[in-house]
């Protein structure tokens, strides 16, 4: 595997890739690998001829309040893992890389981007949707790998991608849990024991949700209800929001059906959670 921190180095190993016709697959990601990412790398190695892992946490996507100067950094352990699924490109750059002195230049996906995570964390996926404009024009990958965990990210960058018509397809790949339901987040890192315990109620919601809509329940207060009900049971887990929109678009929906999302997030302890399930019968 070979290791980058510079743009021309990506370009000229990128270009030097696609030469005999490979297809180059792209997974971004800010570090603190988990089996979350190892499954994503894995898709890409499985479609792809040639495969690009970034590691890069984005200062602009960070509130003032927020944890960017504590977010966990891991480049070693990263690496080893990157190298063990036979990456071949891993690019590393610094801040300065990505954003040169004096830049003022940003993207916006207008308001779906003020929807869900957007609207609590105001201009997130700005810094969001810039660098990964910038990611994929630096890379150029023929399909680039997300998680489903992060599903309102996954719709602004596939609207980014269509409405900029830029040239990569956009693979989503199923959330990976612990067994006791908990989405795998590299923000685990930060619950205590008691908390970790604390944190399966987003998923056990979730589940609650899927079941009654399953029985024939498809009013989105009535199954807005069941999921507060289930928060309702871990008092300290506070609630950010929970709601049912349509995947695309991130507006809320009044009647569930067949793939309406239905996305929550709550702080356990100092910890934000976010988790979500596409309803199915």
């Amino acid at each position: 595997m070979k290791i980058v921190a510079g743009i021309d180095e990506v370009r000229a190993a990128v270009r030097a890739a696609k030469q005999p016709g490979k297809t180059v697959g792209f997974v971004p990601t800010m570090g603190a690998l988990h089996a979350g990412h190892i499954s994503l790398v894995r898709a890409a190695k499985s479609q792809c001829d040639f495969v690009v892992v970034s590691i890069f946490v984005n200062p602009t996507q960070f509130g003032p309040n927020e944890d960017l100067a504590k977010y966990p950094r891991t480049f070693d352990a990263d690496r080893q893992k990157l190298e063990a699924e036979g990456v071949d490109l891993l690019f590393a750059p610094g801040v300065e890389e990505m954003y040169p002195a004096g830049a003022v230049t940003f993207v916006t996906v207008e308001g779906i981007s003020e929807r869900l995570d957007g609207r609590s964390r105001p201009g997130h996926f700005r810094g969001v949707t810039t660098v990964v404009a910038k990611l994929f024009h630096i890379v150029e990958p023929d399909l680039a790998f997300f998680g489903q965990k992060d599903a309102a990210q996954v719709a602004i960058i596939t609207r980014m991608v269509r409405d900029l018509m830029l040239p990569v397809k956009i693979i989503v790949a199923p959330i990976v849990r612990e067994s006791d339901g908990l989405a795998l987040s590299s923000r685990n890192v930060y619950l205590s024991e008691q908390e970790r315990k604390e944190a399966t109620v987003l998923s056990r919601a979730l589940r609650e949700v899927e079941a009654r809509y399953m029985a024939g329940e498809h009013s989105s207060a009535k199954l807005i209800e069941v999921a507060t009900n289930v928060f309702a049971q871990e008092a300290s887990v506070r609630v950010d929001y929970i709601e049912i929109v349509n995947p695309e678009t991130l507006e809320p929906i009044s009647i569930a059906k067949e793939g309406s999302l239905v996305a929550v997030a709550a702080f356990v302890g100092a910890t934000r959670l976010i988790d979500n399930v596409a309803l199915s019968l």
